[in-house]
């Protein structure tokens, strides 16, 4: 499993904006083989601006590497560079390969090496 963020800090006023765009874009993840999740996470408020993180889930960092040359993803990023001034700085991506999965029934499914 591989998962997938970008950290977003957006500028105090913003906010509503941020999450319009996100809210209301389609994203094309379910039309791509093992993708898994999708959650936009909104972390906590500094003096000029708020965290914001995407955070996608993935079977293998290999699906992660097709979904960002596939067709899919220049449609779910089209427009994307005219969002800029509701950021401070660049978005930060993070990527990580799951080593440890423990389930709410305490199952522990065996990460892929």
């Amino acid at each position: 499993m591989y998962i997938a963020m970008n950290r977003f800090k957006v500028l105090k006023g913003s906010e509503k904006d941020f999450e319009n765009v996100w809210l209301s874009r389609d994203t094309h993840l379910n039309e791509v083989p093992g993708f898994v999740e999708f959650h936009l996470l909104k972390g906590p408020e500094r003096e000029d601006h708020v965290l914001y993180s995407s955070h996608t889930v993935w079977r293998a960092y290999e699906d992660f590497e097709a979904w960002t040359k596939s067709e899919q993803f220049r449609k779910a990023h089209a427009g994307a560079g005219g969002n800029k001034p509701l950021y401070l700085g660049h978005p930060e991506f993070e990527g990580f390969t799951v080593l440890q999965e423990i389930k709410a029934d305490g199952s522990r499914p065996v990460a892929a090496e």
